[in-house]
């Protein structure tokens, strides 16, 4: 669902930050935004409600190259971690090139996970999305806590498609970039296949 500007010679994608509360996708957004430069990015905007915010903003990252001439340009966007906010969580899905699944990685939020990721699941399917074929990594932040889950406990209960999957410490920015670089190539694969 790419949107091309010719005038600008640029293709907009979108990505989309999905999963629980507190799980660590507006700090994904905040790091990307924080360490990219001035003239590679837009305004960030926060859409507050009383207990949930949504982030997007966007960026022209220089190193990913350009599709039949075209520079690409990503819009990102987080959704509201409450499923209270699900309206606003199937809004900002309308028009999705690719999702990062951000999953918190305690045990006690397994349940939060995998109520995220069905939720996600049934969002994609009423915009006509299927998650097995959109572009899709899985992000396993909150690595570094104590009550962290294994990678390969969290893997067998979270890998809906054989995904690319990330370990990650966002505050810290340990695994944002490579996630985000990620998504990204499946995006632009699937742009130049069309």
């Amino acid at each position: 669902m790419s949107f091309i500007n010719f005038a600008a010679r640029e293709i907009n994608c979108k990505i989309v930050y999905y999963g629980p509360g507190l799980g660590g996708k507006t700090t994904n957004l905040q790091y990307v935004y924080d360490k990219t430069g001035e003239k590679q990015k837009g305004k960030m905007i926060s859409l507050a409600t009383e207990t949930d915010r949504t982030l997007f903003f966007d960026f022209l990252p220089l190193d990913l190259g350009t599709v039949r001439g075209f520079r690409t340009r990503f819009h990102l966007y987080t959704v509201p971690g409450q499923v209270f906010y699900d309206a606003s969580r199937k809004l900002i899905l309308r028009g999705v090139d690719g999702v990062v699944f951000v999953a918190d990685s305690q045990e006690e939020r397994m349940d939060a996970n995998l109520e995220a990721l069905d939720n996600l699941q049934e969002n994609l399917k009423e915009h006509g999305y299927d998650l097995g074929k959109i572009p899709y990594v899985l992000q396993l932040n909150k690595r570094d806590l104590p009550s962290a889950m294994t990678a390969d406990d969290l893997k067998r209960q979270l890998i809906r498609k054989d995904e690319p999957v990330f370990e990650a410490v966002a505050f810290q920015g340990t695994g944002v970039f490579e996630t985000l670089k990620e998504v990204a190539r499946q995006v632009l694969t699937e742009l130049k296949k069309g």
